[in-house]
Formats: C-alpha cells, structure tokens, sequence
C-alpha cells in the first residue's frame, strides 16, 4: 500500500507542476484517473462498514494510508480536469489556469481592447478550416456528378421520353450533400465532446441515491455521525465532478461550432466570387449576407446542443429505472403525463419563428431605400407614405411577436409544471393504488430530485429538435447557394498577344433568358483604340461583359489575350484609403503613381481631400463625387499596367475639360496609354474623330463598324446621327457631366460649393474636417485622415438610466404588477414542497390513511394554482415587452425621418440600418427572453434560500460569505464578458460590409484577377471576429466553474448542518432543504448569464433612443401660417441678401445673394464645380436652412410655413435618378393622387411609353431595389415622368441629362420646352447649349452672383460665361 501512496504523491507533484508550466495533460490520464476513483469507492465503503460492525480498527496503517491514497486519487481527477491553457503559446499569458483569470483581472479593472486577446490557435484558423470543408464538398460534388454520368451512359439505350423522365428523377436525388460534408470535416472533434457528455449523464444519477442514504441516516438513530458528514461530503464531491466533465464537453461543443461558422463563411465567400449572373439574380447580396449572418450562426447554436438529441433520451431513461425502483409501477402514469407534454412544447416550438423573419426582411429592406433614397424622400415631401409602408409592415411583426408570445407563455407553464404535474400524478397513483404504500420522505424526495434532473432533458429535446428544423432550412439555403453555377473560366481564351476578337459570338445573361447579344463579330488589332456607341440599353456594356466571361456564350468564340484592366460605368471603390484603391494590391511606385495621377486629373482634387491620397474612402465611395470615382476606377485601370483596357463609359461623369484632359493624356491617340489594345464606350461625339475603329449597336447587334471617315462616307444611321447634331454639339457634347449616377449611394447634391473652386465637388462627408485641415495638411500630408466618425462601442456599466428608460417604456405599474406575480408564484411552490414535507412525516406518526385525499388535494391545488400564476406573469411580460417595442420603434422611424439631410451627410447609412435591424430584433426578441429567464431563476434562487434558511436556521450563517463570494465573482465576470462580446459584434461588421463590398465589385475583382487576395482578406476578417468570440466561450467555462462550486458548497453546507441537526429534525425537513439545494446550481449559473445579457442586450435601447433623439428639420405643417391650396399661382422666386452655409462651423457657401425672377422665366444657373449651383436649388426647398436673408415665392416667405406645404409645390429633377422598389405606378405617384390616363399621359410625355406598354406588367412592372432592373438613362426618365406628374409652378433641373445619348436628351429638352412653358425653370447646366435660348443665365463664382443677364448680352460682355462658352465651342 506505501509504494502506491508515494507513487501517487509524487504523481500529484509532478501533474501539478507541469500543468503550471502550461503542458497539456493527456486525456487518457483523465479517464485512468476517473476509473480509479470509481474502484476505490468499493473497498472506502467495506473498510468503513467494517470497522462500524467490530467497533475498532484490526490494521491501522492499511485502514489510515488507503484513505490518504483515496483523498490523492480524488485530487488527481480533480487537477486532471483544470487545463485552461490559452489557444497557442501566445504571448500574452504564459500560465494556462490564470488566463482566464488574468483575462477576467484585465477586463475587471479597464475595458478590454482587441490587443489584450489571445492569437488565434492555428487550428481553428480559416486557413484550416475552410479548405477542409471544401475539400470534403468537393468530394461530395463530384461524387453526384460520377453518379449522374454514369446513368447517362445507361440511358443511352433508352427512349427520348423515358431519359427525360429518368432526367429529372436523378436531379431530384442527387444533389451533394453539404450534411455529410460538414459531418466528416468536423464530426471526429465533435465526438470527444460526446463521450464526456456520457460521462456527465451517468454521474447526475449518484446524487439522488446520496440523497436517499441521508434521510435514511437522518431517521435512524444510533448510527455514527462520520458516516452522516462522508455521505454530505460525497454529496459535494460528484457534483463537483459532475461541473468538471460538463464544462470539459461544453468546450468541445463550443469549438466545433465556431470551426463550423468559420468554415460556411469561408465556403460561401469563395462561392459568392464564382457564381454566375443567373445565379446571382436568384439570391440577392442581402439574402447571401443572409447566409452568412443568420445561417451559419445557426449551425453554431445547434452543435451546442445537438449532444442532447441522444443524451436527453439517455437522462430520461435513467431516471426512470431509477424512479420504478423508488415507486414501482406507478411511475408510469407519471410518463404518460410526460409523453402528452412532448408534443405540445414540440408543436410550439415549431409554430413560431418562419413568418417573423419574412416581414423583418421585408421592412429592413423598405428601411434600407429610404435611407438611400432619404433625399428625395425629403426633396418631393414623400415621407409620410413610406412611413405609413413601414409601420404597416412593422405591425404584421408585432402580430406574430403577440402569437409567439401567447405561445411562449403556454409553453413557459408547461416547462415550469411538467416535473410538477409528472410528480403529483405518481405521488396521487401511488398512495390510492395499495393502501400498504406509504410516502415517506425518502422516497418523495428521492423522486422529486429525479423529477428535476428530468426537468432538464424534457426542455430541451423540442428546443433541440426546432433548432434542427431550422437548421435543415438553413442547410438547404447553403447547399443551394453552394451548388449554383460557377462561371466558365475558359469562356475567354486568353493568350499572350493583346488582341480582343469575338467570332460569331451570341450571348445571355442566364441560360434560360433570350440572347442580348446576336453575332458578334470583332477584330481589335494589338495596340488598337476601339469606341462603341448606340443608343441607351442597346448592349454596350453587355458587349464588354462577355469580353470579360460574365456573360453565358451561347455561340461562337472569345479571345482576349494578355492580362485585362476593366473600368465598369459605375465605379466600384473600396473602403480603404484613396492610394489604396489606386494601387489594388500593386506594389507603389512614386514616380508611376503620380504620372498616373496626372494623366486622370486626380492632383487638384488631393488638394481638396483632407488627407491627400491617405484619405479613407466611405463605402460606396461616399465621399467622392461621381466624376472623382470615376477617376480613381481609371486611375486603378492605368496603374494595373495590363494588355487590354475595357473602359465602359469612363467619361459620362466628369466635367467637359477633365473629359478631355483624360481623353487626351490617358485614352486618346497621344494618351499613355498608346500601344495598348483599348476598347472604349461612349456617348460623347467630340472623340470620336480621334479613334482607330467606331462600332455602332442597335439592339444587341454591331450594325457598323469602321473608321470615323468611313461610317461617315457610308452615309447609313451613324452618319444620320453625326448630322443632326451640329459641330458645336459635337465639340461640346461632352459637356455631358453628370456625375456618375450611383444608384445605391446617392450623393448628395450637396457638393461642397464655395470652398474652392478646384474642389471637384468633393462631396457628402469631409465637408467639415476640410476646412480645418488645411492649414495642418501643409505639416503632415501623409496622415490617414478618417472621414466619418468611428462608431464608438459603449464601454464601462450600463447606466441605471437606461434600465429606467425601458421600464417607462414597458409601463412602470405592469413592472411592479410582473414582480408581484413572479413573487406570488414563487410562494406557491415553496407552499406546495412544504405541504409535500408535512404529507411525508404523516409516514413516520403512522397517521398516513386518515387524510390521503386531502393531502393530494391541497398538494394539486398548490400545484396549479403556481402553473396558472407563471402563465399570467410570463404573459404579462410578453405584453409589456411588445409594447415597449413598438413604443421605441416608432419613436426611432419618426425621428429619422423628421432628421435633417446633414445628418444623413454625416452618417453611414449602415449604421442607422444596425439600429433598425439589430438593435430593433433585440428589443423584439431577445431582451424579453432575457428578462424572463432572468426574474425566473432570481425568485428560484431566493426561494431556495429561504427553504433551507427556515429548516436549519443555523444555515444564514454560511450565506454571508457565499454571497460576497457570488457577487464577487459575477462582476468580474460580466465586466470581462460584456466588453469581449461588445469586440465581438465590433468586429462582426467588417465581415458582411467587406462581404457586400466584394459582391457588388466582384467583375472587377475577377477582371484584375483578385480572388486570392480578397479571400485572404475575408479571411482575416473571419479570424479577427473569432479571436475575440474564443475568450469569450472560455470566460463561460470559467464561470460556470466556478458558480457551480458556489452551488456545490451550498448542497455541502445543506447537508452538513442536516447531520448536525438531525435530532431536532424531522425526514421531511431534511429532504425539503437537501433537495432544494440540489436544484440550485443551475439557477446560480443561469442567474450570472442572464444578468450579463441583460447588460449586453439593454445596451440595443441605448442606441436606439440616442437615436431617436437628434436634432430635427422644422415641421412639416404649420397651422396658422398653411399657404393657400393653388400657391404659387405667378411663380415668382426672389432671393433677398441670402446666405447659407451646410452646418454649424462651417463657412458660408452662398453669400449674399439677392436676385428677382419673375414667374414662367427660364434661368439657366452655370459656374465651375463648386461655385454653389447645387446649393442655391437645395436653398427653395430648405434642405439648407439660411444663416442670414430670406426667399419668399409668390410674395408667401418660405421659411415661414411647413416643409411639406413647401416642397409639395415644388417640382425637382434631381441629379442622380433615384427609384424605390415596388411598382412603376408606385414610383411615380406614392399617394395615388392621379388617374392612369394621368400616367400614361406623363410617359408619353417622358418617352418612355413605348417601353412600358411592351411591358406585361404594364404600370404593374415592378422596378427592382435601386431600379437595378431599368437602365441609368430610362430611370432619368422616370424622374422626368414625376415632374410632369406634379407639374407644380416651379420646376428645378439638376443637370438631369448625364446619362442620356443626345437624342433622348433633345426629346427631353422639348418636352420640358413645351410642357413646362408656363412655368418658372431653373436649370443647373452642364452642357450650356441646352440653356443658351434661356431667359437668362446666373454666373456663380464663390457663392456669390458674378453675373446675370441674357446669354446674348452675357456673351457680349467678354466675362466669365464668355470663356465658358469659349471652351464649349460655343463662341468664337
């Protein structure tokens, strides 16, 4: 026995110390150790009972070292399961047990940042991860197609109908199955966590058997008291182990999940880069965002729990062997009970969830366009239908949120009385079935604490199986997405010579759509500069697409040789830096990098931006103006230094010189980028003399193609074309600048004017930092300027305020009456186990038969009474919680859209859309779960306390010190768990924003042949986000640990202080408190999480009241001051000594103007980029609020009544054509004000009824998010349909006509001629030949009116209009 002893000391030592050195323990050592307790607990037993039976001990040594040896043992097995060693030796800690400790310590005295985290653990890694799952999906993939090809080579002996037939069964069955790849990428790791889980469901069961000796001790007398403190202490000592092997499976669990999430992310993000256009149609970047967002997150929550779909059945098998040898056959009518409750919480379950995420799809993306689109929202005083569209979609939400909720609360008492309801129907079976049966306190207890390990199970097996069911939709989704089409990557040949040829080529955008394009035949020789033109929608940039292999080739040959630089119509930029974007992972090189600065004309406008070329873009490329992006998606093109250029109308949205500038110094004959293949489309005239080849389209065919002189010698439709437009057309006509036409972004017109006169309208943002920076940008030119305010993660405690601010919301007397009836729930328990107790002591007075019916009588009503409170109260709850909801929502919609345009300036968009989407669903559904479980485990906790208190008052003593113990340990726990998850969600974002990014630029990313490096940079994005979601799954264990010992302590000192006391105490008592404290741990433990996520989730209504709160615009309607119903009846505009600037602190942009228009003149407003043309427009409909002066129209002063009574009565066209989705009908009248024949006659009037009416949806036709689904130039011509609509007094042009080829826009000239004859115009012009027959023309130079007369007089005067025109080639 000695040897053994020492060779478990010194395995004690020698375990200890390597564990502080950070060494991992192997797992086998753990299952050694467990065995040997086991085989010692038999001869602990015999050598005690034997030493009672002869009343002194025969071989003391033996007797006293085998209990040393046993102590050691146990100690061994609980050392084994202590290893918290950080993932990788990182350097941040170097012993594993403190750091989480360290970690706790950290986050307890100051707020954690990313860099107290500890490294990734290479394992867990994206690198890792992801290509092991798609190694075994690809498996899957191929295996399908081996199988569908096999059958193929059988059905050749088959009939033509019968193959069809046995076609489409095949593609019904085989599909690769995304289950079992994850399964056996990740399954192996997951089953370590399941064989501890095995381990955990035996141990539950030793505790009640414990139990069952105590009373059993407690009744009989004369039995020594050491045996009464070793049965407490064995007590103690499982559910110690029980903690351990629990957390160690937790763990497991927990890493599978994470490695799974990182794994779908990856697979979908490499997908997303590969699939083809028809594919792309068929799941939007919302939906796939989706799918890495929603779906994978649930995949995650499931491998949690999936252990419970066998351990559950385990559990409840167990305690049922155990409950028949307690009661015998009388527990079967307890299951059946049980059996009825399963399927009723499994049909609940089930119900709720599917329609709520419908509507909330819905409404995010209703929220998402009025953001965008919050301008003209604002610009023709729409927001009061859109508002009604949200709330109406808002209150289907709250029907299903009402629904959920009654389901809830029926659920919630089915779960709370199931082990009641089981234990009354066993208790009342088993004393009415045989009067010889007695319920003594052993058995009530012993059962009832079987009872409550079933509580567990029963739970969780339909929350379990719900799950799944949810995860097999979201499996489905992901294997869908998985298996869609990938683009042929040998659709393009490419060789290393730089030609472009395209033979006999016939091309779609999905395989089942109509051909776009129709042969196609093109030769660009090496070095050649090709221009395509055509009219709007004719199949320009299509032509460009399939040179790329976007497009499915349907015939025919594409050969594109050498490398390919693509610039799109609509300018991708990144959120990154200016240099950033310019470079695209090239590496610098100053003296190209400036050479190609200047080629774009990109120098002036470093100038202007606050931090030179180290200036952070916005998303979408917020802060540049459309002209400037442009320029950096052709300053990306030309640096790429490649073979071939694609340029898809690079030039439609800058101002006439730099077009010409760029022409000439980048894409023209003389240009740098001579000598190499270029393939240019247009609408400007005034270049086409200067190109090599001219190709005309018309409709998806090449009807000329040849040099400039030879389409005109031709005389066909292009040299028609050419005539019609006169020479100072033609060397004007790139006059044609609007700025890029961004549908998603739309740029405010508010372009930063009057700052200076080289900023190229540097737009949006930066307008404020600009003026400050100047002066220090001549010190450090270099530094990364940030434009738009970091969001700031809140830090420190929740305030008491904001706890406040929510219960106002849900109502303060419905919070007080929720606790009194949680308080009143709680007593009927307590009340129904106290009766339980006196029932059992009947057994010992041998009074059992007199009063058995009133014993389960009263025990039943007790019983009910608290299932019927708990659904009261749980429903209450729901009820003040819903209303909360709506009260906040509604708060938050209102202010945002009574919010001043600056605000949207200032603000991402995305992030006023986290608050409706996020912060909105956690007030919506998490908060109230939370808020639940919260009040429910705080009133189990503190009735077990006074159970055990009033059975052995001696107990108060020990609750002193376990309560400091308690609160100690949750502050550091909920101070380190709420700034680890505030990183996580932190970190969150950049993954689906650089996601949604990639997905929107991914032809280009294809085009420069980028995936790899985009891929890593995902992949970084997925790490960083886990770096900080590990600690966080560690700091749970860590916790759990711990506040479980907290428990076991308090089941310890029950049952010490039963020994004691055992003989002022009756068997009930001791059964009653014993079996109260059992249950205690897991409220404890829930009782800490459920606080902390009350603090992370109460967070949700901080942001979204400071939210609710900004500044707002002034109101829509003014009572007493409303004009009459036909103003403007002249349309008379005077401006008197106005001046404004775009905010507080910033400089006037218009400074004194004072100018008279009389109603129905035409005033054409001209001057350089930036001199505050946009500005004065915004001015009439207060968009800008004046810092000195008024307007007053028709003799009424604007800024005295409503905005809406104001805007209303104004007509804009506004510079970058904005539509909504929904119906036509619906963008061009949200109100329903007008008739049909009233539409039809305003598209007639716009030219667009020819395309409507081949429409067959007609006004039905429903526009897509952004009016994706109409061309930039037909969605001008919606806009222009709404002015003719409203045909108010006032109509204002914003250089309306950007994206229009010459003819449409001479048709729009007229119709605005003709059908606004009367009216006032003022139009903002960039081609100033449209403007040269108006009434006359306001200069504007610096904000302030350099002149304004008659063109004709203007012209004579030799001023500014004069070099204008000069350089338009109006004049001579």
């Amino acid at each position: 026995m000695f040897p053994s002893l020492l060779s478990q000391l010194l395995a004690t030592f020698l375990i200890q110390f390597e564990r502080l050195r950070g060494v991992q323990s192997s797992g086998v050592l753990f299952i050694f150790w467990f065995l040997s307790v086991l085989c010692s607990i038999v001869p602990f037993r015999s050598k005690i009972l034997q030493a009672s039976k002869e009343s002194e001990v025969t071989d003391k040594l033996r007797f006293t070292t085998f209990y040393f040896y046993f102590a050691l043992v146990v100690c061994e097995l609980v050392l084994c399961c202590f290893n918290e060693k950080p993932p990788l030796f990182s350097n941040v800690v170097t012993d594993p047990v403190s750091g989480t400790l360290l970690m706790a310590i950290k986050g307890y005295r100051m707020p954690l940042e990313a860099k107290d985290l500890w490294s990734m653990n290479p394992r867990d890694s994206s690198k890792v991860m992801v290509p092991k799952l798609l190694k075994e999906w690809e498996k899957e993939q191929s295996k399908a197609k081996r199988y569908v090809d096999q059958k193929r080579c059988f059905t050749r002996c088959l009939r033509p109908h019968e193959i069809t037939l046995l076609l489409l069964e095949l593609q019904s069955i085989i599909i690769p199955s995304f289950l079992r790849a994850l399964i056996k990428a990740f399954g192996p790791y997951f089953l370590i966590g399941s064989a501890y889980k095995v381990l955990q469901d035996v141990i539950t069961f030793v505790n009640p058997q414990l139990l069952r000796m105590l009373i059993s001790f407690t009744k009989q007398k004369g039995v020594p008291d050491w045996w009464g403190y070793s049965l407490a202490f064995l007590m103690f000592f499982t559910a110690f182990l029980q903690t351990l092997i629990l957390h160690r499976h937790f763990q497991y669990c927990f890493v599978t999940g994470m490695n799974v999430r990182t794994a779908i992310i990856g697979a979908i993000y490499r997908k997303a880069l590969v699939i083809t256009n028809a594919a792309k149609r068929s799941s939007t970047v919302g939906e796939v965002v989706n799918l890495m967002s929603v779906d994978a997150q649930r995949f995650m929550d499931l491998t949690t729990f999936l252990n419970m779909l066998w351990s559950a059945p385990l559990q409840i098998v167990l305690a049922l062997y155990f409950l028949w040898q307690n009661l015998g056959p009388s527990v079967l009518a307890g299951v059946a009970v049980m059996v009825m409750l399963i399927p009723f919480n499994a049909v609940i379950a089930m119900k709720t969830r599917v329609e709520q995420m419908q509507y909330k799809d819905a409404r995010i993306k209703l929220m998402n366009e009025i953001l965008n689109g919050i301008k003209v929202l604002k610009l023709y005083a729409w927001e009061n239908s859109f508002k009604e569209k949200v709330l109406t979609i808002r209150q289907k939400e709250l029907n299903v949120l009402r629904k959920t909720a009654y389901l809830g609360a029926l659920s919630t008492m089915a779960w709370t009385s199931a082990p009641f309801l089981v234990a009354l129907t066993t208790f009342a079976v088993y004393v009415t079935v045989d009067e010889n049966n007695v319920l003594d306190a052993e058995k009530a207890f012993v059962s009832l604490s079987l009872f409550n390990i079933l509580r567990f199970p029963l739970n969780m097996l339909p929350q379990v199986i719900s799950s799944m069911v949810q995860a097999s939709v979201s499996l489905k989704r992901i294997q869908s997405f998985l298996s869609h089409d990938e683009l042929d990557p040998h659709a393009v040949e490419r060789k290393n010579t730089g030609t472009v040829a395209v033979i006999n080529g016939k091309f779609t955008w999905a395989k089942e759509d109509p051909a776009v394009l129709h042969n196609i035949n093109v030769m660009v020789p090496q070095g050649s500069l090709l221009a395509v033109v055509g009219h709007v929608g004719c199949g320009k940039s299509s032509l460009i697409s399939a040179l790329l292999g976007e497009m499915e080739k349907l015939e025919g040959d594409v050969s594109v040789r050498g490398s390919v630089a693509y610039v799109p119509q609509q300018a991708w930029i990144q959120n990154a830096t200016l240099r950033d974007n310019i470079l695209f992972g090239k590496p610098y090189n100053e003296q190209k990098y400036t050479c190609v600065l200047e080629a774009c004309a990109l120098t002036p406008d470093l100038e202007v931006l606050p931090g030179g070329d180290m200036t952070e873009i916005g998303e979408k490329g917020i802060n540049l103006s459309g002209g400037q992006r442009q320029r950096v998606s052709l300053a990306r093109a030309l640096y790429s230094d490649t073979d071939v250029y694609l340029l898809d109308d690079p030039l439609s949205a800058v101002d006439a010189h730099v077009a010409k500038h760029i022409f000439d110094n980048l894409i023209g004959p003389e240009g740098l980028l001579k000598g190499k293949t270029r393939i240019l489309v247009t609408h400007g005239i005034s270049f086409l003399p200067q190109v090599d080849n001219i190709m005309v389209m018309v409709e998806g065919r090449v009807s000329e193609m040849g040099s400039y002189q030879e389409l005109l010698s031709q005389n066909g439709a292009f040299a028609e074309f050419l005539r019609n437009y006169s020479l100072e057309d033609i060397i004007e006509e790139d006059e044609a600048t609007g700025r890029e036409t961004f549908p998603l972004t739309l740029i405010s017109i508010l372009s930063a004017d009057g700052e200076n006169p080289k900023s190229r309208s540097v737009r949006r943002h930066g307008c404020s930092q600009r003026k400050h920076s100047e002066q220090q940008e001549k010190h450090k030119p270099h530094e990364k300027q940030k434009l738009i305010q970091a969001e700031t993660a809140e830090t420190g405690r929740v305030k008491a305020k904001v706890y406040l601010e929510y219960i106002k919301a849900v109502g303060p007397l419905l919070s007080v009456f929720i606790c009194f009836l949680y308080g009143c729930q709680s007593a009927a328990s307590i009340g129904a186990n106290i009766w339980l107790s006196q029932w059992t002591n009947d057994a010992s007075n041998n009074q059992t038969q007199e009063n058995v019916h009133m014993r389960v009588g009263v025990y039943a009503a007790l019983g009910i009474a608290q299932g019927i409170l708990v659904m009261i109260s749980s429903f209450t709850l729901a009820m003040g919680n819903i209303g909360a909801a709506k009260k906040l929502h509604n708060n938050l919609l209102v202010n945002k859209l009574h919010t001043p345009q600056s605000f949207f300036d200032t603000t991402p968009i995305g992030r006023i859309i986290n608050r409706f989407s996020k912060d909105i669903y956690i007030i919506d559904e998490a908060l109230p779960a939370t808020v639940l479980m919260l009040l429910g485990t705080v009133f189990v906790s503190l009735s077990t306390i006074i159970v055990i208190i009033s059975s052995t008052p001696i107990f108060a003593v020990v609750i002193a010190p376990l309560a400091f113990i308690y609160i100690f340990v949750q502050r550091f726990y909920v101070a380190t768990s709420r700034q680890l998850k505030r990183l996580e969600s932190v970190s969150r974002s950049p993954i689906y924003s650089h996601f949604s990014e990639t997905v929107t630029g991914c032809s280009v990313i294809r085009a420069y042949g980028r995936h790899s490096a985009f891929i890593l940079m995902s992949d970084m994005k997925v790490d960083d986000n886990q770096k900080s979601y590990y600690p966080g799954i560690v700091s749970n264990r860590w916790l759990g640990v711990r506040i479980e010992f907290i428990g076991n302590c308090i089941v310890l000192f029950a049952a010490l202080f039963a020994v004691t006391g055992k003989e002022n105490l009756n068997p009930g008592l001791v059964g009653l408190s014993v079996s109260y404290a059992l249950q205690v741990t897991m409220s404890l433990n829930w009782m800490v999480r459920m606080s902390s996520d009350l603090e992370n989730n109460i967070v949700a209504v901080e942001r979204v009241k400071e939210y609710s709160e900004t500044k707002t615009e002034a109101p829509w309607e003014v009572e007493d001051k409303k004009p009459p119903p036909e103003w403007p009846m002249e349309g008379n505009v005077e401006f008197h000594d106005y001046s404004v600037r775009y905010r507080e602190g910033l400089d006037l942009v218009l400074k004194r103007l004072t100018l008279n228009v009389k109603g129905g003149e035409k005033i054409g407003i001209v001057g350089r980029t930036g001199a505050g043309k946009s500005s004065m427009t915004l001015c009439l409909f207060r968009l800008l609020e004046a810092a000195a002066g008024e307007i007053t129209v028709d003799e009424v002063k604007i800024a005295e009544i409503g905005l809406h009574d104001l805007r209303s009565k104004l007509t804009i066209i506004p510079q970058e054509p904005v539509l909504f989705s929904g119906t036509l009908r619906m963008n061009l009248d949200p109100f329903e004000r007008y008739s049909d024949e009233e539409v039809w006659k305003a598209l007639e009037h716009s030219h667009l009824q020819k395309f409507v009416s081949n429409q067959p949806a007609k006004l039905e036709l429903e526009c897509a998010e952004g009016g994706e689904n109409l061309s930039v130039g037909q969605r001008q011509l919606v806009c222009l349909a709404r002015a003719l609509l409203r045909k108010t007094r006032i109509l204002i042009l914003d250089e309306a006509t950007a994206a229009i080829d010459l003819e449409t826009d001479d048709l729009i000239q007229s119709t605005i001629r003709t059908q606004f004859e009367d009216c006032t115009v003022f139009t903002i012009a960039h081609r100033l030949n449209t403007i040269m027959d108006y009434t006359r023309v306001l200069v504007l130079d610096k904000g302030q009116i350099a002149e304004f007369d008659t063109p004709t007089n203007l012209i004579s005067q030799r001023g500014i209009f004069y070099s204008m025109a000069k350089d338009a080639g109006l004049t001579q």
